[in-house]
């Protein structure tokens, strides 16, 4: 489907290019079309751009529905391991686009910041939720100290923000293998003694 490989095309001139430096005769280009004919699927770039985004986003955040689901009866210890192991391995399947969302996030082009920021917020949430969920069934099995919820959910967002960035500087080759020990040490501070 063309609209498909607009976004494809698109998603990969972003992440390379950026917002500013990606043209709708790029992605035209690209996907073998003209340029006129992007607007039979979309009104503007920045509606392409959006809609990449949003889908991004969403798309980790099923994953990890998908995987509580499965694993909705192990401990609260394994569950935050697993969301911590399959956000990982999801950096690593779905490089281009991580890429796309990073430079999205940090980089915003200038008119789109507001929608970025609150779609960002709402799947951030929606993360939230089920850590939130974990944490307090956690502390009622007393197989994590009592806290500050919201606290412990900055430091795994923190976590998961540190590996990303050793992943650019050391390389996935590098990084796996250090994952199980970061997490120990992770654990350490929200276990109960």
């Amino acid at each position: 489907m063309t609209k498909d490989k607009i976004i494809a095309a698109a998603m990969a001139l972003f992440a390379k290019n950026g917002y500013e430096g990606t043209a709708l005769s790029d992605i035209a280009k690209e996907v073998g079309i003209r340029k006129p004919s992007i607007y039979n699927h979309f009104k503007s770039k920045e509606e392409i751009f959006l809609k990449i985004y949003e889908d991004i986003l969403w798309l980790h955040v099923k994953k990890i529905e998908k995987l509580m689901d499965e694993i909705k009866d192990h401990p609260p210890k394994d569950q935050l391991y697993q969301i911590l192991m399959l956000t990982c391995q999801y950096y690593l399947d779905y490089q281009e686009q991580s890429t796309f969302l990073n430079r999205a996030t940090f980089f915003a082009p200038e008119g789109l910041k507001e929608e970025i920021q609150n779609q960002f917020m709402a799947a951030e949430e929606k993360m939230s939720e089920i850590l939130r969920k974990i944490l307090n069934e956690g502390m009622e099995s007393k197989e994590i100290r009592e806290g500050n919820i919201e606290d412990f959910i900055m430091s795994f967002y923190c976590l998961i923000d540190g590996i990303f960035i050793e992943f650019s500087y050391y390389g996935a080759e590098k990084m796996i293998p250090r994952i199980p020990n970061i997490w120990k040490n992770f654990w350490y501070g929200l276990k109960n003694d």
